[in-house]
């Protein structure tokens, strides 16, 4: 099976990659279409969240993508795109990170990159567009998020070239991609998501999705990519939607 062939449309400013992308998708963009932008005026994340994206301080980008495999299964995307900047990042800047569930890139427990997967209705079939923005350099981060975020600058004391970065995460999203749509794909995304997660095995966790929370500690994936969670009366709980955050050990008492 050949990978889809990346085209890259480039702009200087955009309100979003992601809403741009759609557009194209769309109006019959190909498989492999990029949209990168210097900045984005309304980025977006996960739950509707802002995405603050100042110009030149990240990368921006947004892909469109038709997979050939069952539709329960494209909810394995946006863990194929973390696994995909984890792998981008080690090649292109030496920077090992953790994956939150889904698909948070974590370097020392701040936020480095954000995963936003939306599918969408085009004439020629449902597609998925995938936006990924990483934080590139120190400008990236509002004094307000430099408790809960960082960047690649910060880390390594290094801003990286976009392109570089850009360059490998194409690289290393075609191949997986590639492998995802063959028999075994799916296995293998859960298998190497879960030997890169922190999160994905013995965690102890509080996950909320606006209306229930519940504490418990993580027992790997779902063959779909849902987290699975064993709370404190032995209930697992299948979590596909909603926000994770690791629970500290309380502290003994003196």
């Amino acid at each position: 099976m050949n990978s889809f062939q990346p085209k890259i449309l480039r702009f200087d400013s955009l309100p979003s990659t992601n809403t741009e992308a759609a557009r194209q998708a769309q109006e019959g963009a190909a498989e492999g279409l990029c949209v990168v932008a210097r900045e984005q005026t309304a980025g977006r994340g996960r739950l509707q969240r802002r995405w603050l994206s100042p110009a030149g301080a990240g990368l921006y980008f947004s892909i469109v993508l038709r997979p050939r495999v069952d539709a329960s299964l494209w909810s394995l995307m946006p863990l194929l795109a973390a696994l995909a900047v984890h792998e981008a990042l080690v090649e292109s800047c030496a920077v090992e990170t953790d994956i939150k569930w889904p698909n948070d890139i974590l370097f020392g427990e701040r936020k480095l990159c954000g995963i936003l997967a939306e599918t969408v209705d085009t004439e020629s079939g449902r597609a998925v567009v995938t936006g990924i923005g990483i934080n590139l350099s120190v400008a990236a981060l509002p004094p307000e998020l430099q408790e809960v975020a960082t960047s690649v600058e910060v880390i390594t004391g290094i801003a990286p070239d976009a392109e570089a970065v850009l360059q490998a995460l194409l690289r290393v999203l075609a191949r997986r991609y590639e492998t995802f749509q063959t028999d075994a794909g799916s296995g293998e995304i859960i298998c190497e998501w879960s030997a890169r997660s922190s999160y994905s095995y013995g965690k102890r966790v509080r996950v909320g999705n606006g209306t229930e929370t519940c504490e418990g500690v993580t027992r790997g994936l779902e063959p779909d990519g849902a987290l699975r969670v064993e709370t404190d009366l032995g209930e697992i709980k299948v979590v596909r939607a909603g926000d994770v955050t690791t629970v500290r050990p309380s502290a003994a008492p003196v």
